[in-house]
Formats: C-alpha cells, sequence, structure tokens
C-alpha cells in the first residue's frame, strides 16, 4: 500500500508539474493540474498517516522530515491558490516533493532505521518547527520570484513565465503574509522549546537554537521594518532570504551531517 501510494502521488506531483508549466508557456489558465496536485497532496497525506500508524509515530530522520515538510509546503501552496494565482510556484515546490517522496520509499524499503519523538510535548514543538520551516520555505521562494520579476520588468521585456505571475504589489503581499505566519508558528517552536526540551543547548541542539534565534529576530525585525519603515523590494528579498538560510541550516545541517555523511 505504501509503494502504491507513494507512486500515485509522485506521478500526479510530476503531471501536475508538466501541465503547469505547458499552461504558463501557452500562457493559459486550466484547473486541471490544480486537481492532479490536489490528489498527489492527498495519496502523500495518506502514505504518512499509513507509515504514522505502523511505526506508532512520525519518523524524523533526515529524508522523512524532509517529506513531511515537501508535504505541508505543497498542501500550504494548495491552500493558498484557493484566493491567490500562485499556483505557478508548484513548479518548483511539486518536483520536491516527488523527489522526497521517491527517497523516503527506497529508504523504508529499505527499513531505514527510525527516529521518534519521545513524547507528545516533543511532538509539538518538532510539528510547530515543521510547519514554521514549511511557511517560510514559500516564503523564499516567492521572495525569490520577486527579485527576478523586478529585475526582468526593470531590465527588458519580461519572459512568459514571468508575465504569468501575479503584479508585484501582489506577489510583496503574499510573500509578508508567508513571513507573518510562519514567524508566528516559529515562535511557537522556540517557546514550546524552551518549555518542553530539558537542555535546550544540549549536543546537536545548540547550533539549531542559536541559529533559529538569529532567524528568529531577522523575520521580526523585516516585518516591523515593513509597518514603520515601509521596506519592501530588494530589502525584503534580501532580509527573508537570509532568514530561512539560517533557519535551513539549523533544521537540516546536523541532520546532513549526522545521518548522511557520517551515518549515526
Amino acid at each position: 500500500m505504501n509503494a502504491i501510494l507513494a507512486t500515485l502521488s509522485i506521478c500526479t506531483y510530476l503531471a501536475s508539474t508538466l501541465l503547469i508549466a505547458r499552461d504558463t508557456q501557452q500562457n493559459r489558465k486550466q484547473r486541471t493540474p490544480l486537481y492532479l496536485a490536489w490528489a498527489a497532496v492527498i495519496a502523500h497525506i495518506a502514505y504518512v498517516a499509513i507509515n504514522f500508524q505502523q511505526n506508532n509515530g512520525f519518523s524524523f530522520s533526515f529524508v522523512s522530515t524532509a517529506t513531511l515538510i515537501s508535504l505541508i509546503v505543497a498542501l500550504l501552496l494548495l491552500m493558498a491558490t484557493l484566493n491567490k494565482p500562485v499556483e505557478k510556484l508548484g513548479i518548483v515546490i511539486f518536483p520536491i516533493a516527488a523527489i522526497m517522496l521517491a527517497l523516503d520509499l527506497n529508504l523504508l524499503e529499505k527499513e531505514h532505521l527510525l527516529q521518534h519523538a519521545g513524547n507528545w510535548q516533543m511532538n509539538v514543538h518538532i510539528l510547530t518547527s515543521i510547519i514554521a520551516f514549511s511557511l517560510l520555505n514559500i516564503a523564499a521562494l516567492q521572495a525569490i520570484l520577486l527579485a527576478i520579476q523586478d529585475q526582468q520588468l526593470k531590465s527588458h521585456p519580461p519572459k512568459r513565465f514571468i508575465q504569468s505571475l501575479p503584479s508585484l504589489q501582489a506577489m510583496e503581499a503574499l510573500l509578508f503574509q508567508m513571513l507573518g505566519t510562519g514567524l508566528f508558528f516559529l515562535t511557537l517552536s522556540l517557546i514550546s522549546g524552551f518549555i518542553f526540551i530539558e537542555d535546550l543547548f544540549a549536543q546537536h541542539l545548540a547550533h539549531k537554537t542559536v541559529l533559529s534565534i538569529i532567524a528568529w529576530i531577522i523575520f521580526s525585525s523585516l516585518l516591523i521594518g515593513r509597518l514603520r519603515y515601509g521596506w519592501r523590494g530588494r530589502t525584503a528579498v534580501r532580509w527573508t532570504l537570509t532568514g530561512f538560510v539560517l533557519l535551513l541550516l539549523a533544521y537540516f545541517g546536523s541532520k546532513l551531517v549526522l545521518e548522511i555523511i557520517l551515518q549515526r
């Protein structure tokens, strides 16, 4: 069943990506790619749910965590498309979700050692961290598109893909909405960490804690600067990407070194 659900999800993710790319080239908008993406996400959720039931909890290994994050990012994107024209981000997000799912299925078949959170308090901390990272992941992609869109509109006639995006104002508004929501969950993650984790600065957690706090300061400063000084454009892009890179190092730096390189 795991293999069937994963294969279905991967195929529909990739089909949705191809149709979005085709519609972008032909400068048209259809609902079929989004229907396929919803089918992919539903199959992905079922895959994660079955693994959760079989293993009596989430696996928080490097690949499994990346798979869960890619699922949440894809789901959040589809929810955003209900009232905002942001489906073009699926060209980046859906293939990544498919790749992570394929890697996770491969490791699952090899009975990869699972790493579970020990109690509900730890699960709360980890899940709020994952949601925060997922939202800020979309914000980072939004910032990159915003920078490309701004550069092309100023330098030369933009390419068809850029022309198909919403206006700069709409893209910027969505960026700050994602940043605000992501910061809220990042705040919950840090608070739950300070409350529930006995030694937050223990081995393998010290760098994550420090980098996450610095990222929180950067995102908070950006939102304050937006409200008080009207920060936007390149300033918003630079601050968003800087904060996201810090979170990327915090969330995956130690996991990548310990599990993939050192194989611990």
